[in-house]
């Protein structure tokens, strides 16, 4: 009895050495787990694309109007980089945006010459304003034309605010100047460097001059008059150009024919009609 006591015993010991054993190799071993693998792209991240876009489209709205039904419609994600036109054109250059939508007509086609970009097309267009003080110091409501109100404010030194970021409107204002054959460059012309918003809200509160693109100005409210629009060199007509490194060709495309196509045309021309009484755009799709 003693005997298989013993033996009992010795049965045990082995036992638990060889489990110990067991769980010391079972800890140390490499995790091979499906989480350690790396995870396959879902669907939904190859459905998101880049607008880099002017800042008077977000600005006024627009795009917070017409991209969610795109989305919902589409199933592609649009993430919206909304900076001066001049920046999203570089933007697109540099391979960091699928689509433009931008209104700067020489240097789109300058992007498409260059082989940056394809597919651009005509969108929509509105004007641009010259706006100021209601008292207009500087005599601007008298002008006839543009260059000829840049000149009064020129003439006067009425305080300016240029956006001076490179932007579509920026770029509009530098020719106006040109044409004008005039170099502002005194204490009263002044560079606010950022966005159309902040741009007319300086301008107010300095009580100053600025050209504007009408939809952002008409979804402010300021203390501004407009002084100075219908020229004909006020034009203000919109671009959308697909980018052509975009690895998001066809996305990018979908995106492109909602802006141009019936609906968002229709969407486009209705936006603003509510609460300021005429669309903010009008809808003007053709292919280049």
């Amino acid at each position: 009895m003693m005997k298989n006591l013993r033996f009992a015993k010795v049965f045990l010991l082995f036992s638990l050495i060889l489990l110990l054993a067991a769980c010391s190799q079972s800890s140390s071993a490499p995790a091979t787990s499906p989480a350690a693998a790396p995870a396959p792209e879902t669907k939904e991240a190859k459905e998101k694309i880049t607008l880099a876009t002017t800042t008077s489209t977000q600005d006024s709205g627009l795009l917070d109007y017409l991209l969610p039904i795109f989305e919902q419609q589409s199933g592609i994600k649009v993430k919206v980089v909304a900076v001066g036109t001049g920046q999203a054109i570089k933007l697109g250059e540099d391979g960091n945006a699928d689509v433009l939508l931008v209104h700067a007509r020489k240097s789109e086609d300058e992007f498409v010459a260059k082989g940056f970009g394809v597919n651009a097309f005509d969108v929509m267009y509105n004007q641009f304003y010259i706006v100021g003080p209601a008292d207009d110091p500087a005599g601007v409501k008298q002008a006839k034309t543009a260059k000829e109100a840049f000149g009064k404010i020129a003439e006067k030194k009425a305080t300016f605010i240029s956006r001076g970021d490179d932007s579509g409107t920026d770029k509009k204002e530098k020719g106006i100047w040109t044409e004008a054959k005039i170099k502002p460059e005194d204490s009263w012309y002044l560079s606010s460097g950022q966005g159309m918003g902040e741009t007319l809200q300086m301008t107010d509160e300095k009580k100053a001059y600025t050209l504007t693109d009408e939809a952002t100005f008409l979804s402010r409210k300021l203390n501004l008059d407009v002084v100075m629009q219908g020229d004909k060199s006020l034009l203000n007509p919109y671009g959308i150009i697909q980018v052509k490194s975009s690895a998001k060709q066809e996305e990018g495309m979908k995106l492109i024919e909602f802006f141009t196509g019936a609906e968002g045309q229709k969407l486009i021309g209705e936006f603003g009609q509510k609460d300021y009484g005429k669309g903010l755009f009008v809808p003007d799709a053709k292919k280049r």
